[in-house]
């Protein structure tokens, strides 16, 4: 078993402008009664995108412009709210590939991270202007680059920042904690005979 290296990230891009985009907006509780992820699908953001009657509010994710758009740009605190690792979740199955916010709530980046969504931070004013462009020109395609920790398109550039020990672990394919375990259960029943046979108490 192999898990993707996640070196580089290439797509259009949406905006989704804010502070404190929590997961409750990403994904409204109702929806966490789902049986397997793949149901959360096309929900992301729904009460952000649709009232009660089902009439769109006109969320940049449903403006024809960003259609098939596969990065987002958000604001600070991205994630934040409750830990349900839902809200990466229904980002990642709607077809979203990586998220460039200016920070992320520690829970929802690690819960990202552990399925392969890459989230980078980059200053407000480097997503404003890029944000700005892609209003304009939504076509743009923008590529993410976990080597060289740049953001760039035809245009221009800006540097972008991510933990040392999750961008590790995105670039060798070892994003995955459960994955590494049955990819090396070799090792994982050497050590259990290593280890001191305790015996249990009642």
């Amino acid at each position: 078993m192999s898990l993707t290296q996640f070196t580089s990230i290439t797509g259009t891009c949406v905006p989704v402008p804010g502070p404190d985009m929590d997961t409750d907006r990403i994904i409204p509780a109702r929806f966490l009664k789902c049986i397997t992820f793949d149901e959360l699908a096309g929900v992301m953001f729904w009460d952000e995108r649709f009232d009660e009657n089902g009439q769109s509010k006109s969320h940049p994710v449903d403006d024809p412009r960003f259609k098939g758009a596969s990065i987002i740009l958000g604001g600070s605190n991205f994630g934040c709210g409750s830990s349900r690792e839902h809200a990466p979740q229904t980002i990642r199955r709607s077809g979203i590939k990586a998220v460039i916010a200016e920070s992320f709530a520690e829970i929802f980046f690690g819960n990202s991270t552990g399925i392969g969504l890459p989230c980078v931070c980059a200053s407000a004013a480097d997503i404003a202007a890029l944000a700005r462009h892609i209003s304009d020109h939504p076509e743009t395609e923008v590529t993410i680059d976990l080597l060289n920790m740049t953001a760039s398109w035809k245009e221009g550039s800006f540097p972008i920042r991510m933990p040392a020990e999750a961008r590790e672990a995105l670039t060798r394919g070892r994003w995955d904690s459960i994955a590494e375990l049955l990819v090396n259960m070799d090792a994982v029943e050497k050590k259990n005979k290593e280890l001191p046979q305790v015996a249990a108490s009642c």
